[in-house]
């Protein structure tokens, strides 16, 4: 089979004639039709975001694929099947705190690194090799809406902060960083969780006006002035009631102040989850925290069962992927892929590689 090897970093990845992979126990391998090439690859692959990837390897995030073989465990999956290859990768061993990796992407403990050492490889190939329980099967699909459906890994992101964040029905949720490609992801699946209102701050005022064209007036942009007090004032304002939680997804900054007037915008017994790139530590006030019972949580990527319940709230309608649009390439145009993402990457774009079908530029 073909596959796009990252050698060095600062280098090109080169199209290789590499094994076949095999499944053993508890893993499967899916033939790729379309691989996410996320707007920063080329951040990553340049070593300007220090990623822990164990090269040489075949990179990439997250899939959309058909079973080809399985291993002699498996009892659901057969070949043929649909499925969506989910990068988030966790250790077996320990059912309370397991390592977590994305494959193909980054591992970024010990265990990880272990964990990446057997399931090294990521989607921008053929074929690949993965965890059995990182398949998740799609019911039937044209091989056309294969690129389409890679938004299901950006819109798994937001959606893992907001189940996180406890978001109920007719609440009102505000994200910090809803102009981004992973913020402006949130708001649609806010929205699709029966959000009352979404809070959206940001700097961008053409994404702005694009979320509130979009999605209507459940849809309550800010423009951000950099003052952190005039801001909060702001977005409590447009919420026009109480904000039961925050999601941050703003991507790596090195000013907190942003961030902070976000989270201090949240009611009494209300959350916090945050799920950005913010490079520097964060302040909040302990009494103010504790005195109204607020909570404040991490999160990285998404419980498991977040696989198929989003799928799920996709296939009722109630979770259109219809916003995105799609930039195809082969395999062989990875490179291409690449600098594209990075020079087109925004809300609702996405760039795919299709190895299996070969791509169609620009779809």
């Amino acid at each position: 089979m073909e596959a796009a090897i990252l050698h060095e970093f600062c280098k090109p990845l080169s199209i290789e004639t590499v094994p076949d992979p095999v499944p053993g126990p508890g893993e499967l391998v899916v033939d790729v039709y379309a691989a996410t090439v996320l707007s920063y690859a080329n951040e990553v692959f340049a070593n300007i975001r220090p990623y822990a990837l164990a090269l040489p390897m075949t990179p990439g995030c997250g899939a959309i694929g058909r079973v080809r073989t399985v291993g002699p465990d498996a009892t659901r999956l057969a070949s043929g099947d649909w499925v969506f290859c989910d990068p988030t990768v966790r250790s077996r061993d320990d059912a309370v705190a397991p390592d977590l990796m994305l494959q193909g992407w980054t591992a970024p403990s010990d265990g990880a690194r272990r964990l990446q050492a057997h399931f090294r490889d990521g989607p921008f190939a053929e074929r690949m090799l993965l965890p059995m329980e990182s398949a998740f099967h799609l019911g039937t699909l044209d091989p056309a809406e294969a690129a389409l459906w890679c938004a299901l890994g950006i819109l798994l992101v937001p959606y893992g902060g907001l189940l996180a964040a406890g978001l109920q029905p007719g609440q009102v949720v505000l994200i910090s960083g809803a102009t981004g490609h992973f913020g402006s992801a949130g708001v649609a699946v806010a929205l699709a969780m029966g959000a009352a209102a979404v809070v959206a701050p940001g700097r961008n005022r053409a994404v702005l006006d694009d979320l509130a064209a979009r999605f209507g007036p459940r849809v309550r942009t800010v423009a951000l002035s950099g003052d952190e007090a005039l801001d909060r004032a702001r977005m409590q304002e447009a919420a026009s009631c109480p904000i039961d939680c925050v999601l941050d997804i703003l991507p790596p900054l090195s000013d907190a102040a942003p961030v902070r007037a976000a989270a201090m915008t949240v009611r009494a017994h209300g959350s916090v989850v945050l799920m950005g790139g913010l490079g520097v530590g964060l302040e909040l006030p302990y009494r103010h925290l504790m005195r109204n019972n607020i909570t404040v949580r991490g999160q990285w990527m998404y419980p498991r069962d977040a696989v198929p319940r989003l799928i799920a709230l996709i296939r009722a309608g109630l979770l259109s992927l219809d916003a995105f649009t799609v930039s195809e390439f082969p395999l062989a145009g990875i490179n291409e892929a690449i600098i594209h993402a990075a020079s087109t990457g925004g809300p609702f774009r996405l760039t795919v590689i299709g190895p299996t079908q070969g791509g169609a530029a620009n779809r």
